[in-house]
């Protein structure tokens, strides 16, 4: 079976990959057998010096007591008690050196039993001075002389069997030695067979990508041009002209995206101009909205307030009743009309840039919507910013009068916040009410969503639908942070610059 070139270099790039894998997993493998033989051949060596070290210590403790003995010197017994804390520690030692080896530990069994009685006949030896009759004394210096034999019988058979298991270390150790240089070595040289394989496939593979290169640089310079009109269509497009069009009667594909972008943009002309007719009737809407349907509303006001007024000492309690339900769900219509106008209309009416300070633009809110039963806390600084006035203070507006209309008491706290979040502020404005369940904190924004009773005159639900839209025309965003029980925080963004200035310098 034939392959292409391309399909020769990636198995050839698999084949030194996997070639360079291996050698790692070998050198990986057989160092770490080497090492861990290297570190049993230590361990060995370890356990024969400290059966070596605690013999030494042995006699030098039956040293210190034989020659308290024959001298009666105390000097020697702190001979004898340093060596004797020495050799507990040789032998905790050697018991957890010999873990590995079961046939080790019976013996450091018996060396143990041995060694404590060695060192109980010391000890004994050691307190009989001028204590122990000639007959007796000489009693335990015999036993002790037979114990030391046992003892260093034992110590012989340890340190034989270690050095047994010492050799056979030793001998794995030296294959593994000499293994790991040979597979490393091998390993190595067919690597490197492959890459300059691989080497020479891809110098064939970059002198014929050269050519095609210089093929191609030729081919693009024409390509490079009709780009260069098409990019400029676009940047008319942006600009609002959708008259443009493009002359390209290449049959390719530039040709056809130039008719396919001619298309489009006599379809923007044709949209755009059937939108602004759009817009026109909806602004006629808003008209007839704001005047025709207010002004029925408005004689029905006043035609109930005729009859309260005049038939008032006539009416029931009930009667009471019911014209103060007709008054609430007039004025509820009334706002509800209103809310739908304001929210039409954002987004489409000019805006008016200006430098505004919003600290002074939250207090002329405050002292519109907030009474002066609550209190209005701006921690840190406001910013000043260039921006269109009267979107921000509807922003504000409808947030400090939610903050009122919805708290629990007559009384409370509102705090109002900023920082800088990159290109935008973050405004927060926090109250201390009852605070909103998380599972409505994104239906609070949907329009006609309130989590009022419906029949309440003020909650008509367009207020948060009205802010959200706002910030979205500034390509900023909105959030609440609440819990029941622990007020409400809404947080939104606002840009630095307006939009359209900031589109403007991106496109310089």
């Amino acid at each position: 079976m034939a392959f292409n070139t391309k399909t020769k270099l990636y198995i050839g790039f698999f084949i030194a990959a996997g070639v360079l894998l291996l050698t790692a997993v070998a050198s990986f493998i057989s160092t770490r057998q080497l090492s861990n033989r290297t570190r049993w051949v230590e361990h060995s060596y370890q356990v024969m010096q400290q059966l070596k070290d605690m013999e030494l210590r042995i006699k030098d403790a039956r040293s210190g007591v034989r020659g308290y003995l024959l001298t009666a010197d105390t000097v020697y017994l702190g001979l004898y008690n340093k060596a004797k804390g020495q050799v507990s520690v040789h032998l905790t030692e050697v018991d957890r050196l010999m873990q590995d080896n079961p046939q080790q530990q019976l013996r450091l069994d018996t060396l143990q039993t041995l060694v404590s009685l060695q060192m109980r006949l010391l000890s004994d030896l050691a307190r009989g001075q001028g204590r122990l009759s000639r007959s007796a004394l000489q009693t335990l210096v015999d036993t002790d002389r037979q114990t030391m034999r046992a003892v260093e019988r034992m110590l012989g058979r340890a340190r034989t069997r270690e050095l047994e298991i010492l050799q056979e270390r030793s001998s794995e150790q030296n294959t593994y030695e000499t293994i790991t240089p040979a597979i490393i070595l091998v390993s190595a040289a067919f690597a490197i067979v492959i890459t300059l394989w691989l080497f020479w496939r891809v110098s064939v593979e970059i002198t014929a990508n050269e050519r095609l290169q210089r093929e191609l640089t030729a081919a693009n310079e024409g390509i490079a041009h009709r780009i260069s009109i098409i990019e400029n269509l676009a940047n008319q497009v942006v600009q609002g002209d959708y008259k443009v069009k493009i002359k390209d009667k290449e049959r390719d594909s530039l040709g056809n995206l130039a008719t396919s972008l001619n298309r489009m943009t006599q379809t923007l002309d044709d949209t755009f101009t059937a939108l602004e007719k759009r817009n026109r009737e909806l602004d006629q809407f808003a008209y007839v909205a704001s005047h025709d349907l207010k002004a029925p509303l408005r004689g029905v006001s006043t035609v109930v307030k005729w009859i309260e007024d005049e038939l008032g000492h006539e009416l029931s309690d009930k009667m009471r009743e019911y014209f103060g339900l007709m008054k609430g769900r007039l004025s509820r219509l009334e706002d509800l009309i209103n809310g739908l106008l304001a929210y039409a209309r954002v987004g489409r009416t000019q805006q008016r840039l200006e430098e505004v300070n919003v600290e002074h633009l939250v207090h002329e809110v405050t002292d519109l919507v907030v009474p002066p039963t609550f209190e209005l806390r701006i921690e840190g600084t406001l910013p000043t910013l260039l921006t269109d006035r009267l979107s921000l203070q509807q922003v504000f507006t409808n947030l400090l009068s939610n903050a009122v209309k919805y708290h629990h008491s007559k009384q409370g706290l509102i705090r109002i916040g900023c920082h800088e979040a990159g290109k935008q502020y973050e405004f927060r404005v926090q109250d201390d009410g009852p605070g909103i369940a998380p599972e409505y904190h994104e239906k609070i924004f949907l329009m006609f969503q309130t989590l009022r009773d419906r029949h309440t005159a003020e909650s008509t639900g367009i207020g948060l639908s009205i802010v959200k839209k706002i910030i979205d025309e500034q390509r900023g965003s909105i959030r609440v942070d609440s819990a029941v029980g622990h007020g409400a925080a809404f947080v939104f963004t606002w840009p630095k610059q307006p939009v359209g200035v900031a589109l403007s310098k991106a496109e310089l």
